[in-house]
């Protein structure tokens, strides 16, 4: 006999909702100041977004209406569920900051009666699994550190004013056998900062890898090519000085990657 769901604080809910799309709090923000975890904001949003509303909610909506926009009743076993489109969902995940999580919520926004996220999830690595032919990498202990520039910048506040003064960039450096991660945020991907990252990178590790894999950023490579690409003098002579060898990425090669580093997911 399945247990009844505990009853939900509706008043949290509201403020939880206000927070999020009155005042533009992030997840973690709004769970800080209504006392939730931010996982649970998460799914208080997600529901209102699939509900279709929004702030503020619609006028005589009382908290027993509210509950079932977002707690509509269980679909009844063996009732088929509609099927998602997972070869747009896989062609969607491509593109720069597209969750798998955004891609169900515009799935339930179309299909209200459609999977839980979880299900959702599991159906499409289930259907991945199907379709992905790629040979998993396998990498030996200390041989190749895979680093890039691969993500959105990141806004630095000034203090005093709490205004942004600047957007700083994450450097990000993964070994490939032990998915050690080293990160540091510079002012810019000029050659200055791509080289005193290596450095900085080598120094935390206490050694250096065989090889560095790097992406075909303009500081790291002069000159992008499929076979021979050019890498930029300064940075090979930081190289040789530690004894490293480099290996820029083939352009618009993920797979020269690792699958399981976490580079891939920030640049995607």
């Amino acid at each position: 006999m399945a247990m009844a769901r505990p009853r939900v604080d509706m008043r949290k809910i509201r403020e939880v909702l206000r927070l999020t799309f009155a005042e533009g709090l992030s997840r973690r923000q709004v769970g800080a100041a209504a006392g939730v975890p931010f996982t649970t904001v998460s799914d208080y949003v997600g529901r209102a977004v699939v509900a279709g509303l929004s702030w503020p909610l619609p006028d005589g909506l009382d908290d027993a209406g509210l509950e079932v926009l977002l707690y509509p009743p269980a679909v009844p076993s063996g009732v088929a569920r509609p099927a998602p489109d997972f070869g747009r969902v896989h062609k969607e995940l491509r593109r720069k900051n597209v969750t798998l999580q955004l891609l169900w919520l515009e799935y339930r926004e179309a299909h209200p009666d459609g999977y839980g996220y979880s299900q959702f999830a599991n159906l499409y690595r289930q259907w991945r699994g199907g379709i992905d032919v790629t040979m998993r990498q396998v990498h030996k202990a200390g041989e190749k550190l895979f680093v890039d520039f691969p993500g959105d910048t990141i806004p630095v506040f000034d203090r005093r004013t709490g205004e942004v003064s600047l957007r700083a960039e994450l450097f990000v450096a993964v070994l490939g056998a032990s998915s050690w991660l080293y990160a540091e945020a510079f002012p810019s991907q000029e050659l200055l900062y791509w080289v005193t990252a290596h450095v900085h990178c080598f120094e935390a590790m206490a050694g250096c890898p065989q090889i560095v894999v790097c992406d075909n950023l303009r500081s790291g490579v002069s000159r992008p090519d499929r076979y021979e690409p050019d890498v930029n003098a300064t940075f090979a002579e930081m190289a040789a000085h530690y004894g490293v060898a480099i290996i820029p990425a083939r352009a618009y090669k993920p797979r020269d990657y690792p699958e399981d580093s976490v580079i891939p997911s920030l640049a995607c």
